[in-house]
């Protein structure tokens, strides 16, 4: 059964920073891009960005281009989102995930940007 844990969510000022983490169980995790995908409230999900399977590629949505950054571990099976210089318009539930649709997502950890 594919698992996906997310976690590393919290609350931070605009401008601050805050790293991501998903650990991955049940499936060949060396065989898959991972994605990283989001909710704010009252809207739809939203891509974030992608990793390919040996972690050399990596694609970022327009919106977090140059200030988020994914890496993964496939030792540890765990893919990480580093979010920095974050805006109010951030603030969202997010989900690591084997498709960009959000396939196999987990339960998701909440990131709230306010002052």
């Amino acid at each position: 059964e594919v698992q996906l844990v997310e976690s590393g969510g919290g609350s931070v000022q605009p401008g601050g920073s805050l790293a991501l983490s998903c650990a991955a169980s049940g499936f060949e995790f060396t065989d898959y891009w991972m994605y990283w995908v989001r909710q704010a409230p009252g809207k739809g999900l939203e891509w974030v960005s992608r990793i390919s399977s040996s972690g050399r590629t990596t694609t970022y949505a327009d919106s977090v281009k140059g200030r988020f950054t994914t890496s993964r571990d496939n030792a540890k099976r765990t893919v990480y989102l580093q979010m920095n210089s974050l805006k109010s318009e951030d603030t969202a539930l997010y989900y690591c995930a084997t498709s960009s649709e959000g396939q196999n997502r987990g339960q998701g950890t909440q990131v709230t940007v306010s002052e």
